[in-house]
């Protein structure tokens, strides 16, 4: 007994696809049968596995390939997926939901009977219930539905008690049959037969009557146990195999249903084991051998190989032979085995993530491995060795260590794998991102796209960095893609193998996902392969049979895996990414790399480490080093003594270098993006093959720059180094960068096209589209969906076209691997070309066809460090039309990218860029025929067919300036409009001035006139206003210039630059009156509310250019707008609106006062119906309606022309003000324009605003009606006190006059009769709404009494006959009654005098019975006058000057009386005449002396 042998990888997994874009339908299989006993369900262990898998194949056109599955963790539910090798990946598949848990077993097969497309599942449950169903395609089920009854069959295995257990199943076309414990075997026709009909099942025994009577006699079980049953075809019989546990095996025939075989397959070696499984492999008809397998467990696992010899023609066509092979699974359990004629393939498992996959060939005895995804997952992220992410530190630091973005580029190399197709679990990096407390639903995350799940990664992981060096980005990606790998192993168990004899396909299938193996060739099988197996393989590497030039490409080979191993997988890596980073050079890297390969590296001291630990790897860093420089250097001297000089060797570098490159074949390809599952296997095998020759090709070129460095230590002579440079590292490079591509078109995600203008939107309702331009449509951002899709699959000849529809062979994968590389990097034609002209072209004119503008703009930097490394001059391309079509392409790529995919200051560097590259395109002599077919891929078409190079460029500038505007970026399309108009001009001194010839058909004029009005709109949206205004004056075309002039205006008030317009920078000659009338028809066609305020913009626009009468009509007009526009319901509105009508008006009176008073006013014409074409008339009209009021009943019915003066605007001023106080206290104004001011007048008083109501009556009335007016105003105000709604209105100390709305009447200037506007237009809106707050009722009725009785001295009076109107028992206020003395007290005058005076007075306390306070007044005054000096004595005895009022003493005394006749207040009557007697009397007698003194005076004279 032998272990298996450890052999070299010979084939490498492929995934076809993750399950997790599979879209499960969960349908519920009914079951009506009782739930069984518990000792009736299935018994043995070994029968029963936790997982299970398999693949069944049904024979079509194509074949179809039925995956199932049964999960460990959902025992009762069977997976399904239905898979066409040459359709897409399928987007759903079945989830049966069964009553009970499954039997590891489940079969699937075509159903010839059903009507259409069907399978029939056969399926078991532990309990022996065993279900046939009828699976219509497609599988159109309801998610959550119950299968039909209809389709099912159901039936119980295990209705008779004495029924051993199921210990093994195994099922065919139309027959069930279960292998139990007691060793014996039922068939069940279903499918074929009505379970209720005779024949229905039956047992599988010995034909031997004597024999089958012994065993019902004996009752001693005759077999053991059934372990395993397998069914196979030979000979056109279908032979059951039957495994028990005694180590049996017999062989039945199913359509005799006699037994064949039976033969022991124990042996000494096998003694301690059991048999457990068995396989069974395809009869070899050349041999007449069939090949069985057998697992035998115990401690340790045992497989056994047997061959059985077919005897064709007779009754027992199987015939034992001896023991063929005996293999020791000494580590690990065995998962899955399938057998050939002639290997072995074996599936165990390999530690606790790790799976291992082996084939022995069993003739030659002969064990090779087969490379499975967990080891490429774990060496494409690091996992594999340690070394390399120690390789990936110190890498970085020693070449990074002055860049700045070293996280981001550290961060992409490790995203570059984790997210390409094969790598990236959605299911596994969800969990990692739930670990870092990140949750996403389902939805959100199946919606993201590879650029998303970039983002969401790269901000994961960058959240735990504690610094941005390189030892701490890798440090944090090292723990990131450890727990990334563990999830993505726990998401993709291995459970089983799949073996499609027909077509020699292998394929494994996982948890979630299913993927096939491929065969490796050539190089492949030498990098993997082992140092013996060398001479066996030069034979493919197109050398000579020459022995020392074997011998010396064996040693180049061994020098380059001394350099891998010395460097790393960290170095390939960081090479591979600074393509795709401008600012790091590739030469740089190579030169740093080279570096550490001659001096090593000493790790730092690290803090976290140790300095012990820090010792111990800067001791093991020099001695690897040390190693490898003799290691070197003894190469090398090897290589030059078997050649005798350097240059043989360099011969053997070339032919290798050869061999590296992609092989070359004249296959076009069979269509333009095919997604069939087939392509994406084949896109996935070559980026394995691209990966494994860039890092050879990549360790080559390391190799040929340590020989230089190293030429002095070798003896290398100068002709050989220039060998090196000039033509080796040229073509080591060449062909790095063709696998390069190669890889990045293999692994790089598609993104989603971008549609956001209206030609991208109408083109998806696919009018007249064809389908394979359809097929696309919502594929681009979907999971596994590489760049390489886009290509075409290639043919092997038109003969050969079947093979596409079943899976691909291990040898025909590899085959179309070679092929397609072809078309990669050879291009279409397969011709010969540059990696820097063609096929770069095509590949880029291919991405930019689908949108891919960011994986076609890395190829273009691909392209640009091959040309910087290979030293490529520009002016070797200048006649190659390539660099045009690769300028064209390139600008048109940025300029889309600079649109949809970036912002910020990279947007403005891509755009520049783009500008630069379509200028340089546009530069070369034959760029009219080199970019004449490029119109599907930039929208570029020129259909004219003159020869005029500026012509055409006129044309191109166009195109650029279009496209550029249509994205938005008006500087760039700027630059292409003014390089149009250089063309045009250009254009135009060729023709004499005039374009109107047989190439164009448009006028010159018409021409510029776009392109000047293009370069305004560009200059515009960039807000360079003064450009565009010369834009606008250097527009030759008259009207374009207005139509600009007019938008110019328009984009200035939207943006609020209208201060462009206003302060004077702008001079506008020849264009004031469009720019005034623009201005204007903007603004009475825009909301009276917009901003910014065109009225008030037009006011200044006037101001600047002193023209005072339209800035007052300007902002006129503005006022009549708001108060015929704005309605008193919306309060908020209507007080902002008064606000701005007091401003405006305000500003109307200031302009106007400005104006020489002889035009100072504006004539409504114009203000109603303005236009700026007329201009405003000088000559004043007649003023019909001046004097009328605004607010007449009668003023609307007669609206006819009149003009608007200072006066009148004072006048709407102070309405205005009154409103806008109002409407402060009031919810709703109940003013409108024909409502009498007196009305108004007592709405102020009302709301105690007194000052407004004054103003209101000393503007609008004078003479007789402001008295009256007045009058009315203060009963008003007296009325007051008896309402209780008097509150003081004034603003500070009584008295303090110029703090009022209104100056005192000293103050008022007066002029013609009317008060002077100053004075009414200075003052603040917001005092007179504080003007409520005051010191008392007497105080503010004195102080306005005290400010009006002097234009109108009778006001006193009013104010008193109120007050004792309302309240005849008033007491009259001290400061009211002086008024009326007025200090009269000692005047020679008397009682009488002009009003207010005390007569007044007295004949009010008698009108309203205030007796006692008359008969007092009149002693008062009787008693001053008897007592008067000397001196007035003189006065008071002149002629008249003395004055009582007699009539009203009368009333008095009369009253006294009739009070005393009617008992009133007798005694107080009779007192108030004794006095008034006595005074009387007194005064009579003075009277009677003075004017005997006056008669003797005169007479005397």
């Amino acid at each position: 007994m032998a272990a298996a042998p450890v052999g070299p990888l010979v084939a490498m997994e492929v995934p076809i696809a993750t399950g997790e874009g599979i879209k499960w339908i969960d349908v519920t299989v009914p079951s009506s049968a009782p739930s069984p006993p518990p000792d009736s369900v299935v018994g043995t262990a070994p029968a029963i596995r936790h997982k299970a898998a398999s693949c069944n194949v049904v024979s079509g056109n194509p074949p179809a390939y039925l995956f199932w599955r049964i999960h460990e963790n959902l025992p009762n539910i069977l997976e399904v997926v239905e898979i066409f090798a040459c359709n897409e990946h399928p987007e759903t598949g079945l989830h049966l939901v069964f009553h009970e848990v499954l039997h590891n077993f489940a079969f699937l097969c075509k159903n010839e009977a059903a009507e259409g497309d069907a399978y029939l599942l056969y399926v078991l449950t532990v309990s022996g219930t065993a279900y046939l169903l009828n699976l219509k395609r497609p599988f159109n089920f309801l998610s959550g539905s119950i299968f039909p009854q209809s389709e099912l069959i159901e039936f119980s295995v295990q209705n008779n008690a004495l029924d051993g257990k199921v210990t093994a199943v195994a099922a065919t076309p139309g027959c069930l049959l279960i292998g139990r414990q007691d060793g014996s075997v039922g068939c069940y026709q279903l499918g074929a037969l009505d379970p209720s009909k005779p024949g229905f099942m039956y047992e599988l025994r010995d034909d031997d009557r004597l024999g089958r009577l012994w065993n019902l006699m004996s009752r001693v079980k005759a077999v053991g146990a059934v372990q395993d049953m397998v069914i196979s075809e030979v000979c056109t019989r279908k032979l059951l195999f039957v495994l028990h546990s005694d180590g049996i095996m017999r062989s039945w025939d199913l359509f005799s249903h006699a037994r064949v075989l039976n033969h022991s397959l124990s042996s000494s070696e096998l003694t301690g084991t059991t048999p457990s499984r068995l396989w069974v492999g395809c009869a070899n008809y050349d041999t007449n051998v069939i090949t069985l397998a057998v697992l035998h467990v115990s401690d340790i696992e045992v497989i056994t190989v047997y061959n059985f010899g077919i005897n064709v023609g007779e009754k027992n066509i199987l015939s034992p032979e001896p023991l063929l092979k005996t293999i020791l699974l000494d580590k690990g359990r065995l998962v899955d085995l399938k057998i050939s004629s002639e290997k072995l393939w074996i599936l165990k498992e390999d530690g606790s993530l790790f799976y291992e996959l082996s084939d022995y060939d069993y003739k030659v005895e002969h064990a090779s491995n087969y490379g499975l995804q967990e080891d490429f997952i774990a060496d494409q992220l690091f996992q594999s060795s340690e070394h390399a992410l120690d390789d990936l530190v110190w890498t970085n630091i020693s070449i990074f260590s002055a860049m700045k973005e070293v996280v981001q580029f550290v961060s992409s190399i490790f995203l570059q794998r984790l997210l390409q197709p094969g790598i990236c679990h959605n299911a596994a990096l969800r969990a990692m991102l739930l670990d870092q407390r990140k949750y996403l639903s389902d939805f959100e995350f199946q919606s993201f796209s590879s650029a998303d799940l970039r983002k969401e990664v790269f901000t994961v992981v960058n959240a735990e960095l504690n610094s941005a060096n390189s030892s701490s980005v890798v440090c944090c990606w090292k723990d990131f893609c450890t727990r990334y790998f563990r999830y993505w192993c726990q998401y993709n168990v291995p459970y089983g193998l799949f073996f499609d004899t027909s077509n020699n396909v292998l394929g494994l299938i996982r948890k979630n996902s299913f993927s096939l193996f491929r065969s490796l060739e050539g190089i492949e099988k030498l990098i993997y392969g082992s140092s013996d197996e060398f001479h066996e393989l030069k034979s493919g590497l197109l050398l000579p049979t020459d022995n020392v030039e074997s011998e010396m490409l064996y040693e180049i080979l061994r020098c380059t895996s001394h350099i891998n191993h010395q460097i790393g997988r960290a170095a390939s890596a960081v090479f591979y990414e600074s393509f795709f980073v401008p600012s790091i050079s590739t030469e740089d890297v190579i030169f740093h790399l080279l570096k550490i390969l001659e001096t090593g590296y000493y790790p730092l001291l690290s803090a976290q480490a140790g300095e012990d630990a820090t010792s111990e790897k800067r001791q093991s860093a020099h001695r690897s080093l040390r190693n490898f420089s003799v290691d070197m250097l003894l190469s090398f001297h090897a290589l030059h003594s078997r050649a005798t000089n350097w240059a043989g060797v360099l011969d053997v570098f070339e032919k290798y270098l050869e061999y590296l490159k992609p092989h070359r074949s004249s296959q076009k390809s069979e269509s333009e993006g095919n997604c069939s599952v087939n392509f994406f296997l084949l896109v996935q095998a070559t980026s394995q093959v691209a990966r494994v020759m860039f890092e050879t090709a990549f360790d080559v070129l390391l190799l040929l720059g340590y020989l230089i460095n190293a030429s002095g230590q070798v003896s290398m002579m100068q002709g050989d180094i220039t060998r090196i440079k000039a033509k080796l590292i040229p073509a080591a490079l060449e062909i790095l960068t063709q696998w390069l591509v190669l890889h990045f078109m293999a692994t790089t995600s598609t993104s989603p096209s971008v549609v956001d203008d209206f030609s991208s939107r109408l083109s998806l309702l696919q009018i007249g589209s064809k389908a394979d331009k359809r097929q696309w449509d919502g594929k681009l951002s979907s999971s596994g969906c590489t760049l390489a899709l886009l290509l075409g699959f290639p043919c092997f000849s038109e003969g050969e076209t079947n093979f596409l529809k079943s899976f691909l062979s291990t040898d025909k994968l590899i085959q179309s691997v070679w092929k397609f590389t072809s078309l990669v990097v050879r291009g279409v034609s397969g011709n010969e070309s540059s990696i820097a002209s063609i096929p770069i072209i095509e590949l880029a004119s291919l991405l930019l066809r689908h949108g891919q503008y960011e994986a076609a703009e890395n190829l273009f930097l691909i392209l640009d460090a091959y040309s910087n490394k290979a030293k490529v001059s520009l002016s070797s391309w200048h006649g190659d039309s390539g660099l045009c079509k690769r300028l064209h392409l390139l600008g048109f790529c940025l300029l889309m990218r600079a649109h949809s995919e970036v912002d910020g200051e990279l947007k403005k560097h891509k755009i520049l860029e783009a500008v630069r590259s379509l200028f340089r395109a546009a530069s070369f002599p034959e760029a009219s025929q080199s970019l004449q077919n490029l119109y599907a891929e930039t929208g570029f078409l020129y259909s004219g067919e003159s020869e005029s190079t500026a012509l055409w460029r006129l044309h191109y500038y166009q195109w650029a300036m279009l496209i550029f505007d249509q994205h938005a970026m008006s500087e760039g399309a700027c630059q292409f409009a003014l390089a149009a108009l250089e063309q045009a001009d250009e254009i135009i001194a060729l023709n004499d001035g005039n374009m109107d010839d047989e190439f164009t058909p448009e006028l010159a004029s018409t021409i510029r006139g776009q392109l000047w009005a293009n370069v305004f709109k560009f200059c515009l949206d960039l807000k360079n206003y003064r450009d565009a205004y010369c834009a606008i004056v250097s527009n030759p075309d008259e009207d374009s210039k207005y139509i600009c002039l007019r938008r110019f205006v328009i984009v200035l008030c939207e943006h609020g630059a209208t201060k462009v317009l206003c302060d004077g920078k702008l001079p506008f000659v020849g264009m004031t009156e469009k720019v005034e009338q623009e201005l204007f028809w903007k603004a009475e066609r825009s909301d009276i509310f917009a901003r910014p305020n065109l009225y008030k913009l037009l006011y200044s626009f006037q101001a600047y250019r002193n023209n005072w009468r339209k800035a007052a009509s300007y902002i006129y007009q503005y006022s009549v707008r708001l108060k015929n526009e704005v309605i008193t319901d919306d309060t908020g509105k209507f007080s902002t609106a008064l606000q701005e009508r007091l401003e405006g008006l305000s500003a109307a009176i200031n302009a106007l006062q400005l104006v020489d008073h002889a035009s100072a006013w504006i004539d409504s014409k114009y203000v109603d119906s303005f236009s700026t074409g007329q201009g405003l008339r000088h000559k004043r009209a007649r003023n019909v309606l001046a004097e009328k009021s605004a607010f007449s009943d009668e003023f609307e019915s007669e609206r006819l022309q009149y003009n608007v003066d200072i006066k009148m605007l004072e006048k709407e001023y102070v309405l205005t003000s009154a409103q806008y106080l109002l409407s402060h206290v009031k919810d709703k104004i109940n003013f409108s324009g024909n409502q009498k001011l007196s009305h108004l007048v007592d709405i102020l008083i009302k709301e105690n605003f007194y000052d407004m109501a004054f103003i209101v009556i000393l503007t609008f009335w004078k003479g007789s009606t402001l008295n009256r007016e007045l009058e009315q105003a203060f009963i008003a105000l007296s009325e007051k006190f008896f309402s209780g709604g008097m509150v003081s209105s004034a603003l500070g100390s009584i008295g303090k006059g110029n703090n009022f709305l209104l100056p005192s009447p000293d103050d008022l200037r007066h002029t013609d009769g009317r008060i002077d506007s100053s004075s009414i237009i200075n003052f603040n809106s917001s005092s007179m709404i504080n003007q409520i707050d005051g010191n008392g009722h007497w105080e503010t009725l004195q102080f306005y009494l005290e400010k009006y009785k002097k234009i109108h001295q009778r006001l006193p009076v009013v104010v008193a006959e109120t007050l004792l109107y309302g309240d005849p028992q008033i007491e009259l206020p001290f400061w009211l009654v002086n008024m009326f003395k007025a200090g009269r007290k000692a005047s020679s005058w008397g009682m009488t005098g002009q009003q207010p005076d005390p007569a007044t007075l007295f004949r009010l306390y008698i009108d309203y019975g205030r007796l006692a306070e008359a008969t007092n007044l009149l002693l008062e005054y009787l008693e001053s006058f008897a007592t008067l000096s000397a001196a007035d004595a003189i006065k008071r005895k002149k002629m008249s000057a003395i004055w009582f009022p007699y009539a009203a003493i009368e009333r008095l005394w009369c009253q006294l009386q009739e009070l005393c006749s009617a008992g009133h207040m007798v005694g107080q009557c009779d007192k108030l005449k004794s006095l008034l007697q006595g005074a009387l009397l007194n005064h009579l007698k003075q009277v009677k002396v003075d004017s005997e003194d006056v008669v003797a005076s005169a007479a005397a004279s």
